[in-house]
């Protein structure tokens, strides 16, 4: 069983295959005649419709040719060529054959002269004709054959393309679900320890509460189609729920401010885009402070894109450099470079991804094209 089916038949298709021929046959057609009207033979419109015989019987052997060379496109390109120049040798035969009959034998008193009856009395001279215009008619089915082969070849190389996208595309699509799913496995740990030290202080509603924003955040987290995206107030709503439980880790230490304008919050983002930043911020931001931090979340216009501010009062980093990105956390694996990937999966160049760090704490600034989710929208 093959990931994904075949992209149609092999080789070039019967359509191009037969324009091919009759182009070939039709520049036949016209230089022969042309060369006879040159050299000014006699019957011109008898040997006309004669010569429209014989490509039209050309025709249908260069189609059979075809029929035959097709049993070879699943072989290796070598023997394709090998069978390709060939099996051109027996058709340029028939070809001749075919030539020699309709203006020697058929009819032969129309075209009939002295000398000619004389060489046709000589011994041999049918196969000697037949042979020299098989040679010759050899390298016109050659020249078919090289074009059928070239067009093998270039209908392989597209068929293959779109394989190769088809897999990449599904490379993409299962890399986003994986950064999708990378929650980090701390948060879990943490929460249910804290949890557990609700219920050891008998702290029952706190616990229930907070079972119940757990339960509630991974619901979220967790179900949907990982490529689709959300709306802005459907993400934030999220990372609110993240933030409460986190608050019963740091009852005092964890102050947080959302401000996102009414009229973005149907912008589209991909799902837990901001989950990572958030999280970014708790580790680094709140847990080594004593007296905790500040964390925000705003949102913006920024001309057709919408931009998403997320920011600490933590200690930043050392340097205080603006970066694109910043290495990837320790630990988990999963931090910043998370979110970087998955905007430029989905983006590509319309996105921009910024950290900047001061003396006085950390920012994200993330930056996507504006789309309104429509359907929440209207619901709303």
């Amino acid at each position: 069983m093959t990931l994904f089916p075949d992209d149609g038949d092999r080789g070039v298709s019967p359509a191009i295959a037969l324009y091919s021929i009759l182009g070939f046959w039709l520049f036949y057609t016209v230089l022969v005649s042309l060369r006879a009207a040159v050299v000014g033979f006699d019957s011109q419109m008898e040997m006309a419709a004669r010569r429209m015989v014989v490509a039209v019987i050309g025709i249908i052997i260069t189609w059979i040719l075809y029929l035959v060379l097709r049993r070879f496109d699943q072989r290796p390109l070598a023997l394709r060529v090998v069978a390709a120049f060939s099996l051109a040798a027996p058709f340029a035969l028939a070809m001749a054959a075919t030539n020699y009959y309709m203006f020697n034998v058929y009819d032969p008193t129309m075209f009939a002269d002295a000398e000619m009856q004389k060489k046709a009395a000589e011994e041999h001279y049918a196969l000697i004709s037949i042979v020299e215009d098989a040679i010759s008619r050899f390298f016109f089915l050659s020249a078919w054959a090289g074009l059928y082969l070239a067009l093998s070849y270039a209908s392989e190389a597209r068929r293959v393309e779109r394989r190769a996208a088809r897999l990449e595309q599904a490379a993409q699509q299962a890399e986003l679900r994986s950064l999708r799913y990378q929650v980090n496995p701390h948060f879990l740990f943490n929460t249910l320890n804290s949890l557990s030290s609700l219920v050891m202080k008998d702290r029952r509603d706190e616990a229930e509460q907070m079972i119940m924003s757990l339960s509630n955040f991974y619901r979220t987290s967790l179900t949907g189609d990982p490529l689709d995206d959300v709306p802005l107030a459907e993400e934030v709503h999220l990372q609110k729920l993240y933030l409460d439980i986190e608050a019963v880790r740091f009852p005092d230490r964890l102050k947080t401010a959302i401000d996102i304008p009414p009229a973005l919050l149907n912008a589209c983002v991909p799902g837990l885009i901001l989950q990572p930043v958030v999280e970014n911020a708790i580790k680094y931001a709140v847990t080594p402070k004593e007296e905790g931090a500040d964390i925000s979340v705003t949102a913006q216009p920024a001309g057709e894109n919408v931009r998403i501010i997320v920011s600490d009062t933590g200690p930043g980093l050392n340097d205080g450099a603006i970066k694109p990105h910043i290495p990837m956390s320790e630990g988990t694996g999963v931090g910043l470079p998370n979110i970087r990937d998955r905007l430029i999966q989905a983006f590509g160049e319309r996105q921009r991804f910024e950290t900047r760090s001061t003396p006085g704490g950390f920012s994200v600034i993330i930056e996507i094209p504006l789309n309104m989710d429509e359907t929440s929208k209207v619901a709303a």
